[in-house]
Order: C-alpha cells, then sequence, then structure tokens
C-alpha cells in the first residue's frame, strides 16, 4: 500500500484457493487495485497540549432572582460559613481540573441576570470583580473570592440570558482563529439555575460558536426543570438555529448538579469534561491545524516531577 504513496499503480489478485485446486487455467477471481494512498495522522489532545495549545477557562455565574436572596439560607447563593454552596462546588470541581492546562492560571469571571454597581443597571455580561477592563481572577480561588465579595453589592433580578457572555467569548476564540495555530482553545463554564429566557439567540450564538475554537459547559444549579436545556446539548440531535443553520460541531455539555450531589467533586468533572478532548481534536482537525512540535515553542508551562 505505501508504494501507491508515490504515485504508482499497486495490484492485488484476489485468489480463492479451492477454485486454485479445481481449475487448471484458473488465474484470480479479481484484481484489486490501488491508484493512491495517503496516511494522515490522527493528533490527540495530549499533542496539541504538548504543543504549547492552552486552555482559555472562563466562568459566568447566574445572578438572577429565582436564585434567591443571598442573605437567607434557603437561597442557592447563600454563602454558608462551613459548607460550600452548589455554585462554588461546581465551579471549583471543573475549574481546578481546567486550571492545569492554563499556564497564567487567570481566569475571567463574568455574571449575568443582576442589577450592578453604582447605578444598577440589569446586565448579563458583567466582570465579577467590578473591573470590566481587567475580568481575570487569580486562580480559581481568585474567582472564588470574587464571587464572594461581589454578592453584597448586587441587587439579583433577571431575565437569565446567556447569549450575551457565550458572544462574549466568541469574540475572544475568533480572534485565535485567525492565527491558524493551535494555541488557545476557548471552555466556557455556565453556571445557572434555570431555564434561559433567550433561547433563540443563544441557539444562534451556540450555532456560531461551534466555528470557533471554543466549547460550552453548562451546569444546572439546584432543583428546577432543566429538559430544555438538554436541546442545546446535541447528544439527542443536531441544534440548530431558529434560521435552521446547524451546528458545526456539538461544543455543548450539559448537566445538572443534583445528579452529583452526593458524588465526589471528580466525577462531575469527569461528566462535564469528558467531551472537551475530542471537542478540541475534531476543531483543528477541520481546520487542517496541526499542533506544533513542543521543540518550536518557548515552554510556558512548568513540568514538575
Amino acid at each position: 500500500m505505501r508504494g501507491a504513496i508515490d504515485g504508482r499503480q499497486v495490484q492485488w489478485p484476489c485468489l480463492n484457493p479451492k477454485y486454485k485446486v479445481k481449475k487448471k487455467n484458473y488465474k484470480n477471481s479479481g484484481i484489486v487495485i490501488l491508484n493512491q494512498c495517503k496516511i494522515i495522522k490522527m493528533h490527540s489532545f495530549l499533542d496539541y497540549i504538548m504543543g504549547g495549545c492552552q486552555i482559555q477557562f472562563t466562568v459566568a455565574v447566574d445572578f438572577t432572582a429565582s436564585n434567591g436572596d443571598p442573605r437567607n439560607s434557603c437561597s442557592l447563593h447563600y454563602i454558608h460559613p462551613y459548607q460550600p454552596n452548589e455554585y462554588l462546588k461546581a465551579l471549583v470541581a471543573v475549574g481546578e481540573i481546567c486550571q492545569d492546562y492554563d499556564s497564567d492560571k487567570m481566569f475571567p469571571a463574568f455574571g449575568f441576570g443582576a442589577q450592578i454597581p453604582p447605578d444598577y443597571k440589569i446586565s448579563h455580561d458583567f466582570a465579577v470583580n467590578f473591573n470590566e477592563e481587567n475580568p481575570e481572577c487569580a486562580g480559581i480561588q481568585g474567582v472564588v473570592e470574587a464571587y464572594q465579595a461581589c454578592l453584597p453589592k448586587l441587587q439579583l433580578y433577571g431575565p437569565t440570558n446567556i447569549a450575551p457572555i457565550i458572544q462574549k467569548v466568541a469574540k475572544s476564540a475568533s480572534q485565535e482563529l485567525h492565527t491558524k495555530e493551535a494555541m488557545q482553545y476557548f471552555i466556557l463554564l455556565i453556571l445557572t439555575d434555570g431555564v434561559i429566557t433567550d433561547m433563540a439567540d443563544t441557539r444562534e450564538a451556540i450555532v456560531q460558536a461551534s466555528h470557533l475554537p471554543m466549547s460550552i459547559i453548562i451546569v444546572g444549579i439546584g432543583n428546577a426543570d432543566f429538559s430544555d436545556m438538554q436541546m442545546l446539548d446535541g447528544d439527542d440531535g443536531i441544534l440548530r438555529s431558529l434560521k435552521g443553520e446547524p451546528v458545526l460541531r456539538d461544543i455543548v455539555q450539559f448537566v445538572p448538579f443534583r445528579n452529583f450531589k452526593h458524588a465526589s467533586p471528580a466525577a462531575l468533572a469527569k461528566s462535564v469534561l469528558a467531551e472537551v478532548p475530542n471537542q478540541v481534536v475534531d476543531f483543528y482537525n477541520s481546520k487542517g491545524i496541526r499542533p506544533k512540535v513542543p521543540a518550536h515553542f518557548p515552554s510556558s508551562r512548568p513540568f514538575g516531577p
């Protein structure tokens, strides 16, 4: 078969041992002709990571009124002195895995569905640290601290619109697309307590994001009916925009946190991140982008023992 790589035609006669014995003039039962052979290396997720690809992890938190007053112990945003709430559990479980694939450990964190200071206008993509110029937090612990610090300053409101935050991350991912290199892949973790209000806009945003180096993880917090959210996860069929345009690839993973309430953080992380390696590989393969050879770039990640 390798002979056909050089453009030579390779042939194999198809021989039937029984016919060969019975028929004196038997030559063959046909000929298999190979005109062209091409060997394509299928790169793995690890190839891209070792080639310097960084996972850019972004968090978006639902601050709509349906979560309940954070000062009330029944609220999903209640900060218990000894027990982290579901938002924090999900954030830490997923974030601590993703941060190992990001060398600078700086994570943008956004909120949606709240009225924010100073004028208390509704916002669906505000920086949790209230620094719009630099929404990044230092490590997952920095995200946790910014989340806890912002709660007393917000007025929980609504509706639950997530298209703006998907579009914000997609804007960064589209800039990476122009480099035609496998250097940054974006993961957006959305933590929400209810069914989203802007479903049409969200579907459109996901369809457009499916063309970019980006994946979306949605974790449903609390006990709401999340059946409509399953539609965004392409496992049951192909997600389409209202115009009928299908997603280029499945980039959304949705899980309700309640399914993992009594499981280890690792079980939740494994479930929501299981599809990401294939999504990374599928994207770069579809664009014909190969991983860089490790020797061809300066190492930014320290490798410990």
